[in-house]
C-alpha cells in the first residue's frame, strides 16, 4: 500500500495533532510514566507525524523503528525528524534527535506488513502504534495483527481511525447520497484485503477484547473552519475522486457537489488503546 504525498501529510499534520483524544494520551503517558526509556514501533509511518505527535507523552530516553511500505515516505521521514529536531546526529543507519530534553535514536525500515508481519513488527517492543492507519486495513488482516501483538505482550496505541462520520458546511443535498458512496470506495482493497473502512475501530477493539486486551477508546474529530480551508478544499476534492471511482454517483451530481466552496467540516476519527494483561 502507497500512494500518501509527503505534501498531502504535511498538510494534515497539525489538524491530526490537535485531534488527539486528550484522555486517551494522558493514560498513555500513565503507563510508561517512571521508565527510563521505551523501544516503539510505528507503522505506515509516513514521514513521521506520529512520532512528532506522541514522543512528548513518553520517556526521556526512545527507540523508535519507524516502518512503511514505501522508501520514498521513509526518506522523507528522515529528512523532516531532522529538521524538527532541535539537534541531530546520524550513527550508522540510525538517526538520534533531540527534542525538548528527549533523546529519540530513530530506525528506518521498509517493509509489507501484509507480507510479513512479524519481520515489521521486530521482537522486542514496548509500544505498537499507528496514525491514520487501521481503515486501510481489512478485518481478517486486523486480527491478524492483534495476535502478533498479543503475542508480544506489547501496549497498543493507534490514532485517528477514520470512523464514517462527516458534516460539511455548506451542507448539499447530495451529501448523504456521496458518503454512501464513499463508504463503498473505503471497504475496496488497499493492499490488505477488502477494508474495514469505517468499521475499523471496531474491528481493533473486538480483535484486541478477544486477545484479552482492556481496550479504551477516545473521539478525535477533525474540525476544521476557514483557517483549514485549503485542507478543507484538498478532503472535498478528495472525497469526490473517490465517489467517481465508485460509479455510485453520476458524474452531473458529483460536479456540482465538489463545486461548492465549504468554509467548515467535520471528520470521525477514533483513537484506541489497548492494554495487555488487564492494565
Amino acid at each position: 500500500m502507497s500512494g500518501f504525498s509527503p505534501e498531502w501529510l504535511a498538510l494534515r499534520e497539525p489538524v491530526d495533532h490537535r485531534s488527539r483524544d486528550a484522555r486517551l494520551a494522558g493514560q498513555l503517558a500513565a503507563r510508561f510514566a517512571g521508565r527510563g526509556s521505551v523501544r516503539v514501533v510505528d507503522l505506515g509511518c509516513g514521514t513521521g507525524s506520529n512520532l512528532r505527535g506522541t514522543f512528548h507523552l513518553l520517556p526521556d530516553e526512545q527507540h523508535w523503528t519507524l516502518v512503511d511500505y514505501d522508501p520514498r515516505l521513509l526518506a522523507a521521514a528522515r529528512d523532516a525528524i531532522a529538521a524538527w529536531s532541535d539537534r541531530h546526529e546520524t550513527t550508522g543507519d540510525a538517526l538520534t534527535v533531540y527534542k525538548h530534553g528527549k533523546s529519540l535514536r530513530v530506525r528506518f525500515r521498509q517493509a509489507d506488513l501484509n507480507a510479513d508481519l512479524d519481520g515489521a513488527l521486530g521482537s522486542e517492543t514496548d509500544l505498537i502504534t499507528a496514525s491514520a492507519f487501521f481503515d486501510l486495513c481489512s478485518a481478517a488482516f486486523i486480527e491478524r495483527f492483534a495476535t502478533a501483538v498479543a503475542t508480544r505482550n506489547t501496549v497498543f496505541f493507534t490514532v485517528l481511525t477514520y470512523n464514517g462520520e462527516q458534516q460539511w458546511t455548506p451542507a448539499h443535498a447530495a451529501d448523504a447520497e456521496m458518503l454512501a458512496a464513499f463508504h463503498a470506495h473505503q471497504v475496496s482493497d488497499k493492499g490488505f484485503g477488502p477494508s474495514a473502512g469505517p468499521g475499523a475501530a471496531e474491528a481493533l477493539r473486538s480483535a484486541f477484547e478477544g486477545a484479552g486486551y482492556d481496550v479504551h477508546e477516545g473521539d478525535s474529530p477533525w474540525t476544521m473552519d476557514d483557517a483549514d480551508r485549503r485542507l478543507i478544499a484538498e478532503l472535498a476534492s478528495g472525497f469526490a475522486g473517490a465517489v467517481a471511482e465508485t460509479g455510485e454517483v453520476d458524474t452531473a451530481t458529483i460536479a456540482q457537489w465538489a463545486a461548492v466552496t465549504r468554509t467548515a467540516a467535520i471528520v470521525g476519527h477514533t483513537d484506541t488503546l489497548a492494554l495487555p494483561g488487564h492494565g
